[in-house]
């Protein structure tokens, strides 16, 4: 997953804490580079909890949970169309491409010819 704000990719971490910071944005997972935390205001464009008002916010099967407080909100409350139904996460249309290419590099197989699948 790259930065939300600069697009660039997480490098395998090394040993100890990552420097990268996840959080929730527009109800959607999310992470941070340690260069764009690196600019003032960036906390601002994160969700925080309704309840403590913190940024430290988990997006994980549908709900998100405050790490801070624990509250976790309910799934229905998510980003929602006028009937109230739940839209649907948006893909990005390379990732799938682009985990094969990793995948293939990984194991060492050659990228499967066009129209085979």
């Amino acid at each position: 997953m790259p930065c939300y704000r600069c697009g660039t990719r997480q490098d395998d971490p090394d040993r100890g804490a990552s420097p990268w910071m996840r959080g929730v944005r527009s109800d959607r997972q999310v992470l941070i580079c340690p260069g764009c935390q690196a600019h003032p205001g960036w906390p601002d464009d994160f969700d925080r909890c309704p309840i403590c008002a913190s940024i430290h916010l988990v997006r994980r099967l549908g709900e998100v949970e405050c790490r801070d407080c624990g509250y976790v909100a309910d799934p229905g409350h998510g980003p929602a169309d006028p009937v109230g139904l739940m839209v649907p996460e948006v893909v990005e249309p390379d990732l799938a491409e682009e985990v094969e290419q990793a995948l293939a590099r990984v194991l060492r197989r050659l990228p499967r010819p066009a129209g085979i699948g």
